[in-house]
Formats: C-alpha cells, sequence, structure tokens
C-alpha cells in the first residue's frame, strides 16, 4: 500500500514538474485586421510563451528531478518546449513585418 501510494505521489510530482508551453499558430486569417495594439499585446504574450519554453530546455532542478523519475517526460517536456519556441520565433517574425507595414511605433 506505501509503495502504490509513494508511486502516486512520484508521479504526480513529476508530471508537475513538466514544462508545457503552448505552442502557438504561425499565422491567423485576421492578422490583417490587427491594429498596432493588438499587435504589441501579442508580442508580449509571445515572450512570456518563449520564457516558458526555455524553462522546458534547460537543467532545472524540475527537470532534473523528473529525468531521474520518468525520463520519458523529458523527451517529450524537451521536444514540446522546442515546437513551442519555433513556431513563437516565426509568429513573432509575422507581427513584426505586420506591425512595419502598418508603421506602428512601440
Amino acid at each position: 500500500m506505501k509503495k502504490m501510494s509513494f508511486a502516486a505521489v512520484a508521479m504526480a510530482m513529476v508530471l508537475s514538474a513538466c514544462v508545457s508551453p503552448e505552442v502557438v499558430q504561425t499565422t491567423s486569417v485576421n492578422d490583417e485586421s490587427l491594429t498596432c495594439e493588438q499587435i504589441k499585446v501579442q508580442l508580449t504574450q509571445l515572450e512570456e510563451i518563449r520564457t516558458e519554453a526555455a524553462k522546458g530546455k534547460t537543467a532545472s532542478g524540475k527537470n532534473v528531478a523528473a529525468a531521474i523519475l520518468f525520463w520519458p517526460a523529458v523527451i517529450g517536456n524537451y521536444s514540446n518546449a522546442q515546437q513551442a519556441l519555433e513556431a513563437a520565433n516565426k509568429r513573432n517574425e509575422v507581427l513584426v513585418a505586420l506591425a512595419n507595414k502598418k508603421r506602428c511605433k512601440f
């Protein structure tokens, strides 16, 4: 019974340690209708996503603990972080180009 409880607690800790940043769409059909303020808000949100994705690619204490207790989670975590980072970078390029086209100043 105690072994089962320990396993459940360990698994919960491992899963809570996993970083799962959002993988954003690089373009949207509504991009052309975005205002400069909306572009600015989205660029700020992308920075938050990049920060979260970077956490998934580092050897933080949580990631090391996850690797020790359940190594497949680390592989999935790293893969998701990489996808989120690439998508955020591409989305950033789209938004910066759109901001330049609209002559946004921020």
